[in-house]
């Protein structure tokens, strides 16, 4: 999308654009029919995400770690829409053993799953590690929306095969993945701190969220299963995912305002994505104000794809057996 198009919110080749709110792009969807799960759905673009598919009677599932925040978002939704199917579990992306729980809880609901939303995240944080022992922004940003999709991926194939309904990830990334190291990822030092940018870290871990869209969509033709792997852009929006950064972003905005969007604009492109019947069959694109663009030369890599695969399996592996 054009900066021109940014700015006026003139609509793309969807039918959509930058000014265009959740509810316009899902206007007419009945999701009756569908499960999704909404990781950090209790504040912010994930919490409008939420609110909307519930809006259009999908049975949502409010994954976050703070759980008094997601009882308080069920309540709004179910305040905004009363016949709403909202439930919520907790989930710590940056603990393994959380991401392995949540799993476990979730499908000891014996519920279908037609959505999951990789919509949590962290941004521009000080370098720290997880009790896993790995950098905090690729742990959480992507290591743990990875195990948790590896985990969730036999109930999606599941459900696609007995409903013949198409499953569908979508992956938050950013605008931001173009911004990050060197190689891309830093396969060798990973957690070094001595070479730390909190701007480059967290570009590395939307490169990811990218990459492994890519290496699931190519798993999924292979497989010939009925699930399909997207990433989106969803905009510059203020919200607490950039509470560490807060007064560089106010200082930003200000010379910036006309690109910045409000939140039912940020959460558009992800719930045009995950509901709208256009893009059915539509998998490994990344999506910018609700319609498609090209990534950078790094995430259209396949065989760093496949790389980052085996690398965050591996990460995973070791960390469980420590």
């Amino acid at each position: 999308m054009s900066i021109f198009s940014l700015v006026t919110g003139w609509p793309g080749p969807s039918g959509f654009g930058s000014a265009s709110t959740a509810e316009q792009v899902t206007e007419g969807i009945d999701a009756s029919n569908l499960t999704a799960i909404i990781t950090g759905g209790a504040t912010g673009i994930g919490l409008e995400t939420a609110r909307v598919l519930a809006l259009r009677k999908a049975h949502v599932i409010i994954a976050a770690r703070n759980m008094e925040n997601a009882n308080e978002a069920k309540q709004f939704i179910l305040k905004e829409v009363e016949d709403a199917r909202v439930d919520v579990l907790k989930l710590d992306l940056a603990s393994m053993k959380s991401v392995r729980e949540f799993a476990d809880n979730f499908i000891a609901l014996n519920l279908p799953l037609n959505i999951l939303i990789n919509n949590a995240g962290i941004m521009f944080c000080p370098y720290q590690l997880t009790e896993d022992g790995l950098e905090m922004q690729f742990a959480t940003n992507h290591i743990g929306h990875f195990l948790l999709t590896n985990l969730l991926l036999d109930k999606m194939k599941d459900t696609a095969k007995n409903t013949g309904i198409e499953g569908r990830i979508v992956n938050l990334s950013s605008i931001a993945h173009v911004h990050t190291y060197r190689n891309g990822i830093k396969f060798d030092n990973i957690n070094n701190k001595r070479s730390y940018s909190d701007k480059r870290a967290y570009g590395q871990s939307k490169l990811a969220n990218l990459l492994h869209v890519k290496e699931l969509t190519r798993r999924f033709q292979e497989e010939g299963v009925n699930v399909t792997a997207n990433a989106v852009h969803p905009g510059l929006i203020m919200t607490n995912l950039m509470k560490h950064s807060a007064l560089l972003m106010r200082i930003l905005k200000f010379f910036t305002f006309l690109l910045w969007k409000n939140v039912p604009q940020g959460a558009a492109t992800t719930c045009y994505v995950a509901l709208h019947p256009s893009l059915k069959g539509a998998s490994g694109k990344y999506f910018v104000d609700c319609n498609e663009i090209k990534p950078s030369a790094f995430a259209m890599d396949e065989l760093l794809a496949r790389k980052l695969w085996d690398f965050s399996n591996k990460l995973i592996s070791s960390a469980s057996k420590a």
